[in-house]
């Protein structure tokens, strides 16, 4: 039986590290995982915020994921989105989930990310317009 989502793995090109580091500790807040010696050798990283994991690993004939993504749970996602664009990243607002905020972003690679934070109280369709 299913119990939970351990990780989510995402791929990067060769020489990413760096760049992925910045966004996803610096920019999301979320701390670097290290990675077991027999995988560390194949590069990429891990990264973790309470239950959340995000693995990236490296793929030699990368493409970003523009239509796959993981959907992260955030709380405040008004600050959240404004924290994303302090740091530069892009934040694109979509109001078409019923009952949720949500915005979009990608990380420095390509790879989209999908934030959101269901509406207190509310079950009809979220704001679309940026806070």
């Amino acid at each position: 039986m299913l119990a939970a989502v351990d990780h989510v793995q995402l791929a990067a090109p060769a020489g990413s590290e760096d760049a992925l580091r910045a966004y996803y500790v610096d920019t999301l807040g979320m701390t670097e995982i290290p990675k077991p010696a027999a995988l560390a050798a194949r590069g990429g990283c891990w990264f973790g915020a309470g239950a959340v994991q995000l693995h990236l690993g490296i793929e030699a004939d990368f493409r970003p994921a523009k239509k796959a993504h993981p959907g992260l749970r955030v709380t405040d996602i008004e600050a959240y989105a404004a924290r994303l664009a302090a740091h530069g990243a892009t934040v694109t607002w979509d109001g078409d989930l019923p009952g949720h905020r949500r915005f979009y972003s990608e990380d420095p690679v390509g790879n989209r990310l999908e934030f959101l934070e269901p509406v207190v109280g509310g079950s009809g369709p979220a704001d679309s317009a940026s806070p």
